[in-house]
């Protein structure tokens, strides 16, 4: 059976390529956001006394894409934050994949360490 990639610079030309249009993608959705609620918004007046988070239903998967149903613009601005905070995910998770393809066992079971420790971090319940 041949192999997929052909030396590990294509390995790291495919992951850059990821990481690259991950960076882009989440950065158009973001501006697309940013253009709807300053359309919307532009003329309010800031309140610099006091912090205003993200709206409750904007913290939650769910939320975000309700919002989006609706064209919510802060729900596009948190889709491009979700697409960021993903993309080197998918880089650690295509790595596991190309380590596997490569029969490089070795690799395969540091990146998928590497990838529990993410998920840990993220759905463990030890933020805030």
């Amino acid at each position: 059976m041949k192999s997929l990639f052909r030396t590990d610079k294509d390995v790291a030309s495919v992951l850059g390529q990821l990481l690259r249009a991950g960076v882009v993608t989440s950065s158009v959705i973001a501006l697309i956001g940013g253009v709807i609620y300053l359309m919307a918004h532009g003329a309010d007046r800031p309140h610099y006394t006091e912090f205003i988070g993200a709206p409750e239903n904007l913290r939650h998967i769910n939320g975000i894409i309700a919002g989006l149903l609706v064209f919510d613009a802060q729900a596009i601005i948190q889709t491009g934050v979700l697409v960021l905070i993903a993309t080197p995910i998918l880089r650690v998770l295509l790595s596991a994949i190309a380590f596997a393809i490569e029969k490089d066992y070795l690799y395969v079971i540091i990146t998928l360490i590497v990838l529990s420790i993410i998920a840990i971090g993220m759905f463990g319940g030890l933020g805030g």
